[in-house]
């Protein structure tokens, strides 16, 4: 995995920046809604969501990452147009590796949405009662 981290480029360090970013987020707006005294569902949820927004963020991320990887692969192409094709699948298969990168933080923050907003939603209908 770590190999994988450093053939990713710089945009995996910004990746995993967001990734954290995006798990604190999640965790904190759950916990300060969960033990808030005067709590309001509609804001909590509203805040918890913002973590997908991030999460979308971090998917544009691993694509910009990608293109920046195609283009630096294709300026090589340009210069050694006698290269052969095993190096330019290769590249290829390098610069996705930032957007697969960003598809998993993307999914991690869905999932973390959910199960966030599904302990807000059970924690008001138990107090509803």
């Amino acid at each position: 995995m770590i190999k994988f981290f450093y053939m990713g480029g710089n945009f995996m360090s910004i990746l995993t920046i967001e990734l954290v970013i995006i798990t604190a987020w999640i965790i904190y707006q759950l916990v300060t809604g969960y033990n808030s005294k005067q709590p309001n569902k509609e804001e909590i949820l509203r805040k918890i969501s913002y973590g997908k927004s991030m999460g979308f963020f971090a998917l544009a991320t691993g694509f910009l990452g990608q293109m920046f990887g195609l283009m630096g692969a294709f300026s090589v192409i340009k210069q050694h147009p006698d290269i052969k094709i095993e190096y330019i699948f290769d590249g290829v298969g390098v610069s996705m590796i930032s957007a697969t990168y960003g598809v998993f933080i993307f999914l991690f923050s869905m999932i973390l949405w959910f199960v966030a907003s599904m302990i807000i939603e059970k924690k008001f209908k138990t107090t509803a009662v």
